[in-house]
C-alpha cells in the first residue's frame, strides 16, 4: 500500500472505534429517551467539536482530554448505574413485559420542550468521541504529513458508523423496554467506567478493547443480581 493509502486505513479503523462508542450512546439514550432531545443533544456537540477544530486545528493535541473524561465518564456511570439497577429489577419482576414510567416514581420524557437528561448524555457523548476522533485524524494525518487523507478517513468513519446506526434505531427501537433499559444502562455503566479511570490515568492493559470486558463483567452481575431478585421475590410469596 501505498503512504497516504496506510494513512487511510489505519485512521478509519482507529476512527471507527471512537465512532462506535458515540452511535452506541446515541441510539441507547435515543431509543430509551427519545429521539428527538437525544439528536439535539448530538447535533449540538457536533456543532461545539465543529467550531472547537475550527478554531484549533493541529493545536487540537494541547486539549487536555483527561479532565474532560472524566467529567464525561462520571456523568455516564451515574446515569449508567441508575438505569442498570432499574433495569435489573423491571426484568427480574416482570420479564421482558416492558414497564410503565410511573412504576419506581420514574418521570417519562417530556412531551414538550426538551429532555435535558437525553440532551446532556448526547451531547457530552458526541463532544467527547468526536474530540477523540479528531486527535486520532491530527496524530496519524501530522506525523505522515498527509492530514487531507487522514482528515477524509475520519469524517467517512463517522459518516459510515452513523449510517448504520441510523439503520438500526427502528431494530433497537422494538427492543422491550424493561430489557432494553438494562441493556442501555449496562452499556452507559460499562464507558462510564472505562473514561472515568481512564481520566485519572488508569492505563487500559488493551486500550478500547477493554470496553469489552468491562461489558461482560456488568452484564454477568446483572443476571446473577437478576436470578437474586427473583429467588427473593419468589421466597416472598411462598411467604405470603
Amino acid at each position: 500500500m501505498t503512504g497516504a493509502a496506510v494513512v487511510v486505513v489505519t485512521t478509519f479503523l482507529a476512527s471507527s472505534v471512537e465512532a462506535i462508542e458515540m452511535v452506541t450512546i446515541v441510539l441507547g439514550v435515543g431509543a430509551t429517551r427519545g429521539w428527538r432531545s437525544t439528536l439535539a443533544g448530538a447535533g449540538a456537540g457536533f456543532a461545539i467539536l465543529a467550531v472547537v477544530i475550527a478554531a484549533m486545528g493541529v493545536a487540537l493535541t494541547a486539549i487536555p482530554i483527561g479532565p474532560l473524561r472524566v467529567l464525561v465518564g462520571t456523568l455516564l456511570l451515574l446515569f449508567g448505574l441508575q438505569w442498570f439497577r432499574k433495569g435489573i429489577a423491571r426484568v427480574a419482576a416482570r420479564g421482558l413485559a416492558g414497564y410503565q414510567w410511573h412504576d419506581g416514581g420514574e418521570a417519562p420524557p417530556p412531551a414538550a420542550g426538551l429532555d435535558w437528561t437525553a440532551f446532556v448524555l448526547a451531547f457530552k457523548g458526541v463532544l467527547l468521541e468526536g474530540l477523540e476522533v479528531a486527535f486520532i485524524v491530527v496524530t496519524f494525518g501530522a506525523t505522515a504529513r498527509m492530514l487531507g487523507p487522514a482528515i477524509f478517513a475520519g469524517a467517512a468513519a463517522v459518516v459510515v458508523i452513523g449510517g448504520i446506526g441510523l439503520a438500526l434505531h427502528r431494530v433497537v427501537s422494538r427492543i422491550p423496554r424493561s430489557l432494553l433499559q438494562l441493556i442501555v444502562g449496562t452499556l452507559l455503566t460499562s464507558f462510564g467506567t472505562f473514561w472515568a479511570l481512564e481520566g485519572l490515568g488508569v492505563e487500559w492493559p488493551q486500550s478500547d478493547a477493554d470496553i469489552a470486558l468491562l461489558l461482560t463483567f456488568y452484564s454477568l452481575a446483572a443476571l446473577a443480581y437478576i436470578g437474586l431478585e427473583r429467588r427473593a421475590h419468589a421466597r416472598a410469596l411462598e411467604a405470603a
